[in-house]
């Protein structure tokens, strides 16, 4: 494990393995280096590029800060660029390919970036009012119930079944989405108000693959095709059969043609 010094003195832990260009992974909400699925999208991708992937803030090893927000969030990424030598590849799921966004648009030295399906889930024109889930995760967890936090972001943001947020409750890894359930508000502060934030998006010029699941519902396909039309460097991949748990085995091989042409 390594470390990184952010702007505002955070401590942000990395591994680094493989050979080659620079790529940073970013993980989506409650994920880290040892919980999620970074570190087998980092086996598949070290035999063509050196591999960076990080605990964001508040997880795993890394720091955390009373001041802790999206662009915090995005000065670890650019410190992890800077240790990199000053220009990286980036590779984004979910909430973290919205971060990569919010990274891109400050105009920080991106070589290309491949996101994965952010989830800009709120159509501004649906008619439905916008939730401020970051404030209702902020009063769950107030009170220091990290459980209920975590039941509402699957049952109320995710949309997964109440009985399956009970299910698993009862396995091993509830207690590592206990753990990290506190980051939960810096994913929704990094989503806004989870609409597609087209300004900052028809900024980017960097070369941009966005894919999505064929299997998806509407709500998270329709952001991913709405962004590839906003980049002015944008190519759209919408995998056959992938739902928003990508399987890494179908999603590198498209990033790797994408990085590589």
């Amino acid at each position: 494990m390594n470390k990184v010094i952010s702007k505002d003195g955070t401590s942000i832990a990395y591994e680094k393995s493989g050979s080659g260009e620079p790529l940073i992974l970013i993980d989506g909400a409650l994920c880290y280096r040892s919980f999620g699925p970074m570190k087998k999208f980092a086996s598949l991708l070290s035999n063509n590029f050196t591999v960076y992937w990080y605990d964001r803030r508040g997880r795993g090893d890394s720091g955390d800060s009373p001041t802790s927000s999206p662009d915090r969030e995005v000065e670890d990424i650019e410190a992890l660029i800077n240790e990199t030598g000053g220009a990286a590849f980036l590779l984004g799921l979910s909430s973290g390919a919205a971060l990569a966004l919010r990274v891109a648009s400050k105009g920080l030295n991106i070589k290309k970036m491949a996101l994965y399906e952010p989830p800009y889930v709120w159509d501004k024109n649906s008619g439905k009012p916008a939730i401020d889930h970051e404030a209702a995760l902020k009063k769950i967890l107030a009170t220091g119930n990290r459980g209920k936090a975590v039941k509402y972001f699957m049952v109320t943001m995710v949309g997964a079944p109440a009985i399956a947020a009970f299910v698993m409750q009862l396995m091993p890894m509830w207690k590592k989405l206990k753990g990290v359930a506190h980051t939960l508000p810096y994913d929704s502060a990094i989503m806004g108000d989870w609409s597609v934030p087209e300004e900052n998006i028809s900024s980017i010029k960097t070369p941009t693959l966005i894919a999505g699941g064929g299997k998806s519902p509407a709500n998270l396909q329709d952001p991913v095709k709405l962004i590839a039309k906003l980049l002015s460097n944008g190519t759209l991949k919408m995998l056959e059969g992938q739902t928003h748990n990508v399987k890494a085995e179908v999603l590198i091989p498209e990033v790797m043609k994408f990085f590589k042409k």
